[in-house]
């Protein structure tokens, strides 16, 4: 398959084949002419010395500063070369071809005047396995992702450095080995390949299709401690849920009572208590809150990803140029670290019911922290230990970056998104909920394993996928391994997969 990149229509699906699954990348004959026709434009006004913000002048406090035409052609390599001013880690490749592939998104639109033979070689570079090495940390999210977006420009002057078959190698061998001209930088082209957030977005895109994952695997966790627990189904009811009309919390209960579908929990032949704790009762509102907040957080990346992001920007039919702050990443960071909280709160709840399976006190007839040598061993105990650590980095990473803006540049970029920080810290928030969630799922699947009836269909799907990977704790052992062992199982999504091969899709 080929992805053909149009300027509009772009899903966090889309960024994930062709970042991730390297699907090849195409560029739709229309965009072109738009591409073409927006520069020819640009290049009168060149031509006749008109006053453009990054074209004819400096940036930011220098947006004053007016060149002559020598200046106005070597201007666009001083300003990726002074940009490319990120510190760090390498980012991960997906992250790197998530934010090429959305700038050249923004650039088809044809409202940038950058040359057609920019976003042509973009599109080499993606489908030839070309990645610019790029700094993780750097961006503050307005003027876009300024440092991230320069080390990916610096490939167009031959500069930089990049991965090709494996390796990290000087950019311009990078281009030459897979076959790329070098395009150089003409007036507008270096403004017009940074700046913007793709970076920050395309980051983003990636989390939220894991995160949709992530939040399918929770109820799955939950159904299998519900169980073990021996809940109370009606909580689970989805005409509960459609009569307060929360469309997460409708979709949650429905994907729960799939998964208990088939058990006798489900169909009632056994006693239950009148109503259980909220960790297990209120789950559908809980899980269905984040589902809301990332059906919310994905139309905003959505958006970002179709939208253009840039400035100035041009107007071809009426030969107009404005300037403004269509870069500014808060429209995407602000959701963004929304939807970090909630899977910060979904992990809460998750060691809630790990707590309940555990304490004898809560677990209706569960052996003490699940084991059969109590005393003598301490089965789970530990795990709990695991799963709150984790739960309070957590915490403290779900504190938003959109409200941390430093001022910049002179105080001329006085307010900034800090967006960045929000998808850096998700990533570390999602690192650590796979090995919440994980442990959940080893606990839960303990627990089932003392109980005599039949489990839900799901429920029973998902105990038979963990007990490929993890054992049942007869006697205790060093968990690390355990530990870790789930944590990758989740990241995986085989759990799902299986369970949704057994019970049909939980969207």
């Amino acid at each position: 398959m080929t992805y053909v990149i149009t300027g509009e229509g772009l899903t966090i699906e889309d960024v994930v084949k062709v970042a991730r699954h390297n699907e090849k990348v195409e560029l739709h004959p229309d965009a072109i002419k738009k591409m073409q026709a927006c520069r020819d434009m640009l290049e009168e006004k060149i031509k006749a010395r008109e006053v453009m913000y990054g074209i004819t002048t400096g940036i930011g406090e220098f947006s004053e500063t007016f060149f002559n035409e020598e200046e106005t052609l070597l201007f666009q390599k001083y300003l990726i070369y002074n940009h490319a001013a990120g510190i760090g880690d390498a980012a991960p490749i997906e992250h790197v071809r998530a934010a090429m592939l959305g700038r050249l998104n923004v650039l088809t639109q044809g409202y940038s005047g950058n040359r057609v033979i920019i976003a042509e070689t973009l599109v080499e570079m993606l489908n030839k396995g070309v990645t610019p090495e790029v700094m993780e940390k750097g961006s503050v999210g307005a003027s876009g992702d300024l440092c991230s977006m320069s080390q990916i420009a610096l490939l167009l002057l031959g500069e930089g450095r990049a991965y090709y078959k494996g390796k990290l190698i000087p950019g311009k061998e990078a281009m030459d080995k897979a076959g790329i001209k070098i395009p150089g930088l003409q007036p507008r082209d270096g403004l017009a390949a940074i700046n913007g957030s793709n970076f920050l977005t395309g980051m983003s895109a990636l989390w939220l299709y894991d995160a949709l994952n992530f939040l399918k695997q929770a109820e799955i966790a939950c159904a299998m401690s519900i169980e073990a627990l021996m809940g109370n189904m009606k909580p689970y009811t989805p005409k509960l849920h459609k009569i307060r009309g929360f469309a997460g919390a409708i979709r949650s209960s429905t994907a729960l009572s799939k998964l208990f579908k088939g058990g006798d929990l489900f169909e009632g032949k056994l006693k239950v208590k009148v109503q259980d704790a909220y960790s297990m009762r209120s789950a559908p509102q809980v899980i269905g809150a984040a589902h809301d907040a990332l059906a919310w957080a994905r139309s905003q990346v959505e958006i970002e990803l179709n939208g253009v992001g840039d400035n100035p920007v041009f107007f071809t039919k009426e030969k107009l140029q404005l300037t403004g702050a269509n870069f500014q990443g808060t429209p995407v960071c602000l959701p963004m670290d929304m939807a970090g909280a909630a899977i910060t709160m979904v992990c809460v709840m998750s060691e809630r019911r790990m707590n309940r399976l555990n304490h004898p006190a809560l677990s209706i007839g569960l052996p003490p922290f699940l084991t059969k040598g109590a005393g003598l061993m301490s089965g789970l105990m530990l795990s709990q230990y695991a799963a709150d650590m984790q739960i309070v980095e957590m915490r403290i990473l779900s504190m938003p970056a959109s409200i941390m803006s430093i001022p910049a540049a002179a105080d001329q970029e006085d307010f900034v998104s800090m967006g960045m920080n929000t998808a850096l810290k998700n990533n570390q928030i999602m690192d650590n909920a796979y090995g919440v969630l994980g442990i959940e799922f080893m606990a839960a699947a303990q627990a089932l394993d003392f109980r005599e009836f039949k489990f839900g269909d799901g429920v029973t799907k998902a105990k038979e996928v963990i007990r490929r990977h993890v054992e049942f704790l007869d006697e205790d052992r060093p968990l690390f391994d355990d530990h870790n062992t789930m944590k990758a199982l989740v990241k995986s999504c085989e759990i799902l997969e299986e369970v949704e091969k057994e019970v049909g899709s939980l969207n």
